[in-house]
């Protein structure tokens, strides 16, 4: 269900109803490119169905997925019919297109093999917490999820959306926990783990399949490296890779989450994967909040010490 989450603060006084949501995405839902178009993006049925509703709720939790498709046109293919008609216009008129005329000849290119490029999709699902007051994405980059955010503020009145903050940075707090050998309560430190200078080197360490209680991973933070990836798991249900910015990467669940577990129709399994992904996460987020100090909002004291 969720391979990486980046997790955002929901603004205060934000409580819309399911079908509110609904109706303000279906002002924008997926079109496919049209044939000079580079990219569409638009909202499809999470679930998976033609003309299906475009948030789910399960549980108390509201999933959304946003398709987003590009037209691949290769920089070689490009470049090679530029010099094509360069040269046709050096060999017609004697001189070599400027600058200027290079950048037209560059747009009615991009015009004339457009329609011809392959496309290829990508779905990305948008999970919110309505009760805890969090949304969160699963994509793997920053920038990517930097655009999902901008089309659902576009499209939800209302909705405004912060980066998570937390008293402690995970990447000094990563560093406390390999150099102290003791991970924070309900995590375990797997064997998997990056170490990167701050210095103008940009040294990088990497651990894969390793065991990191070691003085030779502590030797590398006294010297400066701090952890950019740390896997953990959680109660031994969830294992995961933390990065030094937050994100939540390789999410897996462990097999004893599915103990129990009997086969299901694709509407059930949809369902039954909703339940328990959602279910274990929202769980696990507040563990790893607190773990990092607490959640604080940019210039107060953290929200657990004012609580």
């Amino acid at each position: 269900m969720f391979k990486n989450l980046i997790v955002y603060r929901i603004g205060a006084g934000w409580a819309p109803a399911v079908t509110d949501i609904e109706a303000a995405l279906d002002k924008a839902p997926f079109v496919p490119c049209g044939a000079t178009q580079p990219a569409s993006s638009g909202w499809v049925s999470p679930r998976g169905v033609a003309h299906g509703p475009l948030v789910e709720s399960v549980g108390g939790q509201w999933l959304l997925q946003l398709m987003v498709e590009q037209r691949v046109l290769p920089g070689a293919v490009v470049k090679r019919r530029i010099d094509e008609i360069a040269a046709q216009i050096e060999h017609s008129t004697g001189r070599k297109p400027g600058k200027k005329q290079k950048k037209e000849i560059k747009e009615d290119v991009l015009l004339e093999l457009l329609p011809q490029a392959f496309t290829k999709q990508a779905s990305i699902r948008v999970w919110i917490a309505p009760a805890a007051q969090l949304l969160m994405i699963d994509a793997s980059s920053p920038a990517r999820a930097d655009d999902v955010v901008s089309l659902l503020v576009k499209a939800i009145d209302g909705l405004a959306l912060a980066p998570l903050h937390t008293a402690q940075s995970a990447a000094a707090a990563m560093a406390e926990w390999l150099t102290s050998g003791e991970p924070p309560a309900g995590f375990s430190v797997d064997r998997e783990c990056e170490l990167k200078s701050s210095d103008e080197m940009k040294s990088v360490v990497r651990y894969a399949r390793h065991p990191l209680d070691t003085e030779e991973v502590r030797q590398h933070i006294a010297a400066g490296k701090l952890p950019t990836k740390l896997a953990l798991t959680w109660q031994s249900r969830v294992s995961l890779l933390l990065t030094d910015t937050m994100q939540i990467k390789k999410i897996a669940f462990l097999d004893v989450v599915f103990e129990g577990r009997s086969a299901a129709s694709r509407d059930e399994g949809f369902d039954a994967d909703a339940a328990i992904a959602t279910g274990e996460l929202v769980q696990l987020l507040p563990d790893l909040i607190d773990a990092l100090g607490g959640e604080q909002v940019p210039g107060a004291m953290p929200l657990a010490l004012a609580a």
